[in-house]
């Protein structure tokens, strides 16, 4: 009988907050599915992208492919170990990027923060107070619990619009950290074919080196002989004190580039272990861009600069409904409970304590904020779909100049290996001469620093010719698939 009664009273005292959350939830209800959403819906807006990229190419299928090169992940298109491992590292330690990671929680937190002005927001109160009447030796305890509600209703979608910009935000922090990603391995992958470059210069140089002292060593026995001059000594001295000149400037370049690979791979500077040499590494025979519309899906900044676009989109709808009234319903309820020593049982208030009611409030006069607010919005649209087509005009032009760079390195490179071979012959009928007595010494030396140099700038034109290589990759968009 007891436990009854406690039951009825239960549910007595949870009326009042049944009664006022059953009203919440009708209005809500009612604000999501009479409401309406002014301001623009977002349309992506027209692009002619090119036919074609334009390059220089004398094979004009050449970009019949659909399928394009920066389709493939990274670890397929840089093969070399080491440099797989290196990307790796970057990946997980890069300071850049896990600043965009903590952007993109910020911006999902954003997104949470804005959805739930599009519910009611409850907040709980509760009161105690005790005491005790000295002359009837009485105690006394009473506890008020009640529950307040606020909801602003959304019949004009400025909440929503609201909503609908924040996750446009998130998207295009998203993209920004594919960017980030996109970056940072092409970064790699150029500072390591950098690496490899000075690598083999300095091999070429300590050859070189090698050579001349044995050239010298040579020259001295011939002067011993009598077949030679103390000038020709000389002269051997100055081709190998030309070639120790460039050793420190090389190893100092190296560090260097060591310490820049370094900060990107997250770590304080320190040596960068290598992997195949660069006459090793493997070139695509063939590097098809893929058509020029899917270049819009594929690269990370122009669908960031597409998802701003979509958010300031989304932001005149803000502006414009608060031109409009805004409504917002409250309603509170509870009960109070007391216990006296006077009396044995628990005493209740009868009545419940609940309450309800609305609010409407309509700008009458603002002196031109709204509308500024308005033009700002607008303003900032403009600014937004003017930068989204700049974003994927640039993206063409950068394209455009990786395929006419990529190709021309490469016939740079081709033409320099020709130029080696025809000076090593060079250099070999010089010394065939000056043995037999029919030239001078001068002549082979000046063929060994002809050989020399261009043994140099082959290695620079194999190492442009890969950095292209993955120049070329990035602005396709390739690289920040995880």
């Amino acid at each position: 009988m007891e436990h009854s009664e406690n039951r009825a009273k239960e549910e007595q005292r949870s009326k009042p907050i049944k009664k006022v959350a059953a009203f919440m939830a009708a209005m809500m209800s009612l604000s999501l599915a009479a409401g309406c959403r002014v301001g623009p819906n977002y349309h992506r807006p027209v692009v002619q992208p090119p036919t074609a990229f334009r390059d220089l190419s004398e094979n004009p299928q050449a970009q019949a492919h659909a399928a394009s090169y920066a389709d493939l992940p990274w670890w397929q298109v840089f093969q070399d170990p080491q440099l797989q491992e290196l990307i790796r590292t970057a990946l997980k330690q890069n300071y850049d990027l896990q600043l965009a990671t903590e952007r993109i929680n910020a911006a999902r937190a954003q997104v949470a923060i804005s959805r739930s002005r599009l519910f009611p927001q409850v907040q709980g109160n509760g009161d105690f107070s005790g005491g005790k009447e000295h002359n009837f030796q009485t105690k006394s305890n009473f506890l008020l619990l009640t529950a307040d509600a606020a909801f602003q209703l959304d019949f004009f979608g400025g909440l929503r619009r609201a909503t609908e910009a924040s996750r446009a935000e998130l998207l295009a922090t998203e993209n920004a950290r594919q960017t980030v990603i996109l970056t940072l391995v092409s970064d790699v992958a150029s500072a390591y074919f950098a690496l490899l470059q000075l690598d083999l210069q300095l091999q070429i140089t300590h050859e070189t080196v090698k050579t001349q002292q044995d050239s010298v060593k040579l020259t001295n026995l011939r002067v011993e002989h009598g077949v030679a001059t103390r000038l020709d000594v000389l002269q051997a001295q100055q081709v190998l004190d030309s070639a120790n000149a460039q050793i420190p400037d090389l190893e100092r370049q190296i560090a260097q580039e060591e310490n820049a690979i370094s900060i990107l791979l997250g770590n304080y500077p320190q040596a960068v272990p290598l992997g195949r040499p660069l006459v090793e590494q493997p070139l695509p025979p063939e590097v098809p861009p893929g058509l020029p519309s899917s270049l819009i899906e594929r690269r990370p900044d122009i669908r960031e600069a597409e998802q701003v676009l979509v958010s300031a989109n989304a932001e005149i709808g803000v502006a414009k409904a608060q031109f409009f009234p805004q409504i917002s319903l409250t309603g509170s309820g509870g009960g109070s409970f007391g216990r006296s020593s006077a009396f044995s049982s628990l005493m209740s208030s009868q009545v419940g304590i609940w309450s309800y009611g609305a609010q409407v409030s309509q700008p009458i006069f603002t002196g031109g904020a709204l509308r500024g607010n308005l033009e700002v919005a607008k303003s900032q649209h403009q600014q937004a779909l003017i930068s989204y087509r700049q974003t994927i005009q640039r993206a063409f032009g950068d394209v455009s100049d990786a395929l006419i760079g990529y190709e021309k390195f490469h016939q740079v490179r081709v033409r320099q290996e020709d130029t080696v071979k025809d000076l090593q012959e060079s250099v070999r009928l010089s010394n065939l001469r000056y043995t037999g007595g029919t030239t001078t010494y001068l002549e082979v030396l000046d063929g060994q620093r002809s050989l020399f140099s261009a043994e140099l700038t082959l290695a620079e034109a194999r190492g442009t010719e890969y950095q292209s290589l993955v120049q070329l990759y990035r602005v396709l968009g390739g690289g920040w698939q995880q």
